[in-house]
């Protein structure tokens, strides 16, 4: 090889070495720039922390029921002075019952039977974790009112006899018999009544039992049967009061009927004892 193309081979290589140099070069001033633009570039702040979870909603507290006074009644409510009137209640809920007026605490149901002088309020109270509740119920006392006064004897307007007349009962019997019916006694009871009204108004006026029979049985046992009833009525008038220094009895058997049809109704009508102004 001549000197000139060792000089010319040597000038490519050198040509050569120097577009690698600028290459490299070029790379790496590349990559200083990016390295400088990194450097320079503002950091991104992290994200932030996700925030805390919620707490956790608190249980409600358990439901108190409140204390309820179901009924309270006073039977009866109204009384007289010396009656007895029953409470009667029903509570629900409660923990702690009373009544007021001396009765004390109670339970949740039941009944109590009080005698209050005079017009009193009992109240219920019903207490509980939930409240309390109360009621109350009112017993009225009334006094008895006075018995009226004793009513005056009427004064008769008609004499002692015509009063007698008009106003006395028969008192009548069984037959053959002398005891004192129940309704016997009550026409004697009006009749000492009257007795006492008349002896007031006449203190000299007298009465006459008389003793009567149906026409049945002989004329002596009459007599004697009719006795027996006028005394039987005499002293059933004496036991209800009339005096009986002014009674006197007397017999007249079957000799003075008042209805002489035979039939047991007439004859009934005749088995009496009557009352007649004596003499």
């Amino acid at each position: 090889m001549s000197e000139s193309d060792r000089l010319h081979a040597f000038k490519r290589t050198g040509d050569r070495s120097a577009r690698l140099y600028r290459k490299m070069s070029a790379v790496l001033l590349a990559l200083v720039l990016i390295a400088f633009a990194s450097g320079c570039k503002k950091k991104v702040p992290p994200p932030p922390p996700p925030p805390p979870p919620a707490p956790a909603a608190a249980e409600p507290a358990p439901r108190v029921d409140r204390p309820t006074i179901n009924n309270f009644t006073a039977e009866p409510s109204t009384i007289e002075r010396g009656q007895s009137s029953t409470l009667s209640w029903s509570i629900s809920n409660a923990t702690d019952m009373s009544i007021n007026s001396g009765i004390g605490a109670v339970q949740s149901q039941g009944q109590r039977q009080v005698f209050p002088t005079n017009t009193t309020t009992y109240t219920l109270t019903a207490r509980g974790p939930g409240g309390n509740d109360s009621r109350s119920v009112t017993v009225t006392v009334s006094t008895a009112p006075p018995p009226p006064p004793p009513t005056a004897p009427r004064p008769p307007t008609l004499d002692a006899g015509t009063l007698l007349q008009r106003e006395s009962q028969d008192a009548f019997f069984d037959y053959d018999k002398s005891d004192i019916r129940p309704d016997a006694r009550d026409a004697l009871t009006k009749d000492a009544g009257l007795l006492k009204q008349i002896f007031a108004q006449d203190p000299n006026f007298s009465v006459v039992v008389e003793g009567h029979c149906d026409e049945r049985g002989s004329a002596e046992y009459n007599l004697a049967l009719g006795d027996r009833r006028s005394s039987a009525a005499k002293d059933m008038l004496v036991q209800l009061g009339v005096p009986g220094d002014r009674i006197r009895t007397i017999s007249y058997g079957k000799e003075r009927p008042q209805c002489t049809e035979a039939t047991e109704d007439c004859w009934q009508k005749n088995r009496r004892a009557h009352l007649s102004a004596g003499q």
